[in-house]
């Protein structure tokens, strides 16, 4: 009584389960893990450190203790110790919207054209401790309609692991709405566009960069901005820099306001929202068939009308200028394929060379770690990114006379892009290998069995970036010249819509419109231009270059792991 009951499994049946639960999670984890890389995405790497920051009244350089958070969130502490006590921060920021500088000099020059009277002279009564004090290794976050942060490193190792940081949280909140494959956040995105279109604004930007409350304000700051410019600039104290800052301090203040408004206003649609998708769900589905036939109805009739405008319209102003849009982008995400693969393929090598050489099973899963971790270092993936931006110029220049200024969501779409197909590799990798290396295998057995596995997988990311690669490259090419298009077409076709309006009137449903129809016509005659384009480049030999042949890319060491879960 009260003793621990005898198990009625003998030894041999208890070894078989156990046998059984190994066989289980042997198969179970690498799927597990797929989905845990999957899933780690859109995260970024926490980064932690000391900095100096340019802070108080009058400012002065003291320093903090900086963390990033792994959803893109800035916070800053007096004290190491406070952040691992878990108080809360002096500060903190979201990174959307910012940009990083590291030239002292470019700054002050941004902080001398901020203010239209600005001209760069400084009052005697307001010394600027940014003058007085050169900075070494700086770091600056600048907003366009926030208050800018500065920060300051120790050592230019320092400085440049903060900004590969920082630019990654800045990417991970600036395209959550566009990586999302919710409806609701493609809708919403369309929403601003047409929008955006109905108060004359056709042209694609940066706007749609981060959350739909950050879109909504940034939308409503553009519209505000000239107004408080002539209502607020001329009455602010001060001269030069420190002017600039008290307009920045300002813009901060109606930012915050706006962004609490458009927070609040959405989070009131939202049971409107949710009401309004139920009674969707319920009237479109019984009509499906009847509306898309008679969405193809109208769509036809639609077609032929406006067919001639607007060939005239592609032969005159797009046919000439496509090609070269279409050559500029493509060569970009090639180059940016071509490191991700070589990235890969010195990873998938090093584990190889380590397993021959090194029998160690600490030091191996170290490398696996190591391996596991590459989607998410900044210093890894930089090589990378770095081909993203570098065409971010003549992209700019080519897509500008069209009404096209969203090239830094160009770049950042680019970076998700390649950070996206290295993760979904790593997480073949690491899966493909867990289920061929046995304890049975010798390190040049296993050598050998990684070496299919490379295999496999190189031959899965071709296959993926190439379909990766078509799908961004038409999207893209439809965010510079459809809004051009259209506007093109605003007056001599958009005019004829109304006779058309009668028929999808009829079928009383919201998600069928004159406009969408009408948009569709344009979208599906433009495809057929890019589609005739990219093949056309395609055969010219811009895709010929295949991934793998770029110059080879160091690997830099990663912080020592924790403890490698197999």
């Amino acid at each position: 009584m009260g003793g621990r009951p005898s198990s009625p499994l003998d030894k041999r049946q208890q070894q078989h389960l156990r046998g059984q639960v190994d066989t289980l999670l042997r198969n179970f984890l690498p799927c597990y893990r797929g989905q845990l890389a999957a899933s780690k995405l859109p995260q970024v790497r926490e980064h932690r450190g000391p900095l100096t920051q340019l802070q108080g009244h009058p400012p002065q350089w003291q320093p903090i203790f900086c963390v990033l958070r792994g959803d893109g969130r800035l916070e800053w502490f007096s004290h190491r110790e406070e952040y691992e006590n878990g108080d809360r921060p002096l500060g903190s920021t979201v990174l959307t919207g910012y940009t990083v500088l590291t030239s002292q000099s470019e700054y002050l020059h941004l902080l001398d054209t901020l203010c239209s009277e600005s001209s760069g002279h400084h009052t005697q009564e307001e010394p600027d401790p940014l003058l007085e004090m050169p900075v070494s290794f700086p770091l600056f976050l600048q907003h366009p309609f926030r208050r800018h942060l500065c920060f300051s490193a120790a050592t230019a190792e320092a400085q440049r692991a903060w900004r590969l940081a920082l630019q990654g949280g800045i990417r991970l909140r600036g395209t959550v709405l566009q990586r999302s494959q919710a409806p609701a956040a493609r809708a919403f995105l369309d929403a601003i566009r047409l929008y955006r279109q109905q108060q004359g604004h056709f042209g694609d930007d940066d706007v749609t960069l981060g959350s739909d409350a950050e879109v909504l304000t940034a939308v409503l700051m553009r519209e505000l901005l000239p107004a408080l410019r002539a209502q607020t600039l001329p009455g602010l104290r001060g001269a030069g820099r420190a002017r600039a800052w008290a307009w920045a301090k300002l813009l901060d203040a109606v930012h915050a306001a706006v962004l609490a408004g458009a927070s609040a206003g959405l989070r009131a649609f939202q049971p409107e929202k949710e009401e309004l998708l139920a009674a969707l769900e319920k009237t479109i589905r019984p009509d499906v068939d009847q509306m898309l036939k008679l969405r193809e109805r109208v769509l036809g009739r639609l077609q032929a009308n406006v067919q001639g405008p607007l060939e005239s319209c592609l032969r005159r102003k797009v046919d000439a200028q496509l090609p070269r849009v279409t050559q500029t982008l493509l060569s970009a995400v090639e180059a940016e394929l071509a490191a991700v693969q070589t990235l890969l393929t010195q990873g998938m090598d090093c584990l190889s060379r380590h397993l021959r050489g090194s029998p160690s099973s600490t030091r191996l899963r170290k490398e696996v770690y190591s391996f596991g971790e590459m989607p998410w270092d900044p210093e890894l993936m930089q090589t990378c990114y770095r081909e993203a931006e570098r065409s971010r110029g003549r992209l700019g220049q080519l897509a500008a006379p069209f009404g096209f200024f969203g090239t830094q969501s160009l770049a950042f779409g680019a970076q998700d892009l390649a950070q996206q197909l290295m993760a979904d590799a790593v997480a073949t990798f690491l899966q493909l290998a867990d289920q061929c290396l046995t304890t049975a295998l010798d390190c040049d057995q296993a050598a050998q069995q990684l070496e299919k596995v490379r295999g496999r997988v190189l031959k899965k990311f071709q296959s993926d970036s190439g379909s990766a690669r078509r799908r961004f490259i038409h999207g893209w090419l439809l965010c510079i010249f459809l809004p051009f298009v259209l506007s093109q077409l605003e007056l001599s076709c958009k005019a004829e819509l109304p006779e058309f309006e009668g028929d999808v009137l009829a079928v009383g449903s919201p998600a069928l419109t004159i406009e969408g129809i009408y948009e569709d016509v344009i979208r599906g005659v433009l495809l057929q231009r890019i589609n005739r384009d990219v093949e056309t480049e395609a055969q010219r030999g811009t895709c010929s270059r295949q991934p793998g042949s770029s110059t080879e890319v160091p690997l830099c060491p990663l912080p020592p792991p924790g403890t490698f879960q197999s």
